[in-house]
């Protein structure tokens, strides 16, 4: 590439309105910059040429030094008016929609660049480029929107609310229904209300209540990986980020994609300011609404506020406090009870995990087994599972 074409190459990208964002990320920042020292004179100061070249090749790394998969990432995780436009059903704009397809084009010119084309010298860090046509990928992503998504959820199925931000989990639960050993019955109930939601049809929020260890958690997160494919995200909040649920339904409202709100260890003491927000939610109040999602929470709780005596004795109006207290499990529409298993149950837990784990279960271990789980202090799916660990 001569510096009259290394210019142009520079100049084009530094124009880009629709995708304008992907310059400022690293490997197309990094090329442009590569591009425009190429473009000056011999007289330019040389060593910087070498330095550059290989920042932009390192940029790469987290994609196995592919070019053509980081732009596929990139504009899969584009946040742009375009796709904002589609996403919602709207016209696009003629403007908008001839500089997305001038700008696709440009970029489709770069899965055409190798090493060869770009630099030569002592060493020349190598990098794959496969031919893309950008425009057809992207107009693929467009069709398939409420699938795919687009932004942060292109690329992610699990999510947290960080301060007043929705960014990506760091280490996302891999968890699927194939782990799991019982308890069919109610995940059956979690994955046919899933599917309700994803086919647009009328879908209730779930509380799943019972004894600790049960899989309740587990089962929410292997329904968001069983339906990642199909459109499903998970964003997770805490349970003293209640109050931010609107904010949190406000930012997915429109969005092509179905999300699972998820809150995990619900429970609330007296005097809780956030039980209010929640029981706004659930009743489906204008200001905490959207129709693209529901909310799984867990708890050990059947009744997820706690009592105190002084509830029953000081209040005026104690029976209708107690009332409102102990029905808000009442306003999810589903309830999925996860009850310890027995001891049948837990031993049959336990050798099957144990043989997926390849272990072959002697004649003494459905004595230890239980002898784990009285150390334990109980029965549950978790015992069984770490007993199964303790044997390798």
């Amino acid at each position: 590439m001569d510096s009259k074409e290394a210019d142009s190459l520079s100049k084009k990208i530094a124009s880009f309105a629709v995708f304008r964002e992907l310059n400022g990320k690293r490997p197309l920042f990094n090329l442009k910059l590569f591009l425009e020292f190429s473009s000056h004179d011999s007289h330019w100061p040389g060593p910087d040429v070498p330095a550059i070249y290989g920042e932009f090749v390192n940029s790469l790394a987290e994609y196995g030094f592919s070019f053509s998969d980081w732009l596929k990432s990139a504009l899969a995780e584009s946040d742009n008016v375009y796709v904002r436009a589609v996403a919602k059903g709207e016209t696009v704009p003629q403007a908008v929609k001839k500089n997305a397809e001038a700008e696709l084009d440009i970029l489709t010119s770069l899965t055409t660049l190798t090493p060869a084309s770009l630099y030569s010298g002592p060493y020349v860090p190598v990098f794959d480029n496969e031919y893309t046509n950008l425009s057809d990928y992207y107009g693929m992503r467009l069709k398939n929107i409420s699938r795919l998504g687009y932004g942060i959820f292109a690329s992610h199925t699990m999510f947290r609310l960080d301060g007043d931000e929705i960014v990506p989990s760091e280490s996302p639960d891999t968890v699927t229904m194939e782990s799991f050993v019982k308890y069919e019955s109610q995940r059956d109930i979690l994955i046919r209300n899933t599917e309700n939601l994803l086919s647009g049809k009328a879908a209730s929020n779930v509380l799943l209540y019972g004894d600790a260890g049960t899989g309740k958690s587990s089962s929410v997160k292997a329904t968001a990986n069983l339906f990642s494919k199909e459109g499903l995200r998970l964003i997770e909040i805490r349970k003293d980020q209640i109050f931010s649920l609107p904010f949190v339904l406000g930012k997915i409202s429109g969005n092509p994609l179905k999300f699972i709100i998820f809150i995990d260890d619900l429970s609330f003491s007296e005097n809780d300011d956030s039980f209010s927000m929640l029981k706004a939610v659930l009743e489906g109040s204008t200001s905490a609404k959207a129709d693209n999602a529901v909310i799984y929470a867990t708890s050990n709780r059947r009744h997820i506020v706690k009592e105190n005596f002084s509830d029953r004795s000081d209040d005026v109006h104690r029976n209708d406090t107690l009332q409102e207290l102990m029905s808000l499990s009442d306003r999810f529409g589903i309830t999925i009870y996860f009850e310890k298993p027995d001891k049948e149950t837990y031993l049959h837990i336990a050798e099957v995990l144990a043989k997926r784990k390849g272990i072959e279960p002697d004649p003494d271990f459905r004595t230890k087994a239980e002898a784990f789980a009285l150390k334990k202090g109980g029965r549950s799916p978790r015992t069984a599972e770490q007993f199964a660990d303790s044997l390798r």
